[in-house]
């Protein structure tokens, strides 16, 4: 983490790197500090002008001001005079949403708000850190260290299922199913707007040029990877729409990606845009209405909802389901008697 009272640089101190940013080729010119403010989670822009103005940001391992214009390859460093949290998980006796659980796998119902895995500026209060609290020896992926028994993830603020492998057989057989896309994994949103008919979003998806913390769908394969997104029409509410989206692909934030291409961002996804008031009225009663729901969903309206998989002992297919998660179900309520009035 970045902090204010980080001792500041002098010749003779040794630095240590905690933090190193290749810059894509596609990045546009952009100041170093806001660069830094959209990279780093939870770290505000007055903390990063103070680590650079205190000689703890290096550009291509010269010191750079916050005005600095980054640029595409760019090598991006913070540097502080101790070295980096040492990379072990530590348990934490964190409570777990056990859905299934045999000797090769464990499915497990993820609450909105809880991060997947330990990285820079959050190393606790993680799945990952709960996960070695209650299992030993999880496997890990070639190159994904700091993450045991994990296959895939789910983003912070979207709850859902989570599938978790328990020795290294699954691990790879699990994964080989989520490269060939032969998962089954089926999500229920709220968007903005009326759908009136089923449809599919597909295109190259990437880091957006504009803001590298966000996802974008392009056309050009070198600037993105294939994703595709079927949606079904579940309930409308003239301003809103509940769909049922299925991944044919698992790209990240995909599905709040394309609903944003097409025109309509998952409700109150801070993300995407879907925390503003995107169809209805002006009058002052809606707009109360929807802060309303915006207060009992302080999230993006994404449910991880059912999950099928070949087990990788018996070579069975297994499919779980979940329930709507209470915040999402109020406010799918709120829309329903809203309509009637």
């Amino acid at each position: 983490m970045i902090e204010e009272t980080d001792v500041l640089y002098s010749g003779e101190q040794d630095l240590f790197e905690h933090l190193r940013i290749v810059v894509d080729k596609g990045q546009s010119l952009i100041r170093l500090d806001k660069f830094l403010m959209i990279r780093i989670e939870n770290a505000s822009r007055n903390r990063i002008q103070n680590s650079i103005e205190a000689g703890n940001v290096l550009v291509n391992e010269q010191f750079a001001k916050a005005s600095y214009k980054v640029k595409p390859l760019d090598i991006i460093s913070v540097v502080l005079p101790h070295p980096p949290r040492d990379t072990e998980i530590y348990p934490e006796n964190i409570p777990l949403n056990f859905v299934y659980e045999d000797d090769d796998v464990i499915l497990i119902n993820k609450p909105a708000g809880m991060v997947v895995h330990p990285g820079f500026n959050n190393y606790s209060g993680t799945l990952v850190n709960a996960l070695v609290y209650h299992f030993n020896q999880l496997p890990q992926l070639p190159g994904n260290d700091g993450r045991p028994g994990l296959v895939h993830r789910i983003d912070k603020d979207t709850s859902g299922l989570l599938l978790v492998s328990k020795n290294e057989k699954a691990i790879t057989y699990l994964a080989k199913q989520f490269f060939d896309h032969t998962i089954s994994r089926k999500y229920i949103a709220l968007v903005w707007g009326d759908l009136s008919v089923d449809g599919k979003v597909e295109g190259y998806i990437g880091r957006s040029t504009k803001d590298r913390k966000v996802m974008a769908i392009f056309d050009d394969p070198e600037k993105g990877k294939w994703s595709v997104t079927h949606y079904k029409v579940l309930e409308r509410f003239n301003y809103v729409t509940l769909i049922e989206c299925q991944l044919e692909t698992g790209r990240t934030h995909q599905i709040r990606a394309h609903m944003k291409h097409i025109g309509h961002p998952l409700f109150n996804d801070s993300t995407y845009g879907g925390n503003k008031i995107l169809k209805g009225t002006v009058f002052n009663k809606y707009r109360q209405f929807v802060e309303n729901c915006f207060s009992i969903l302080p999230r993006q309206a994404l449910h991880a909802k059912s999950l099928g998989f070949v087990h990788p002992l018996n070579k069975t297919f297994m499919n779980f389901d979940s329930e709507i998660p209470q915040d999402i179900e109020a406010v799918v309520e709120k829309w329903r008697n809203y309509i009637k009035i």
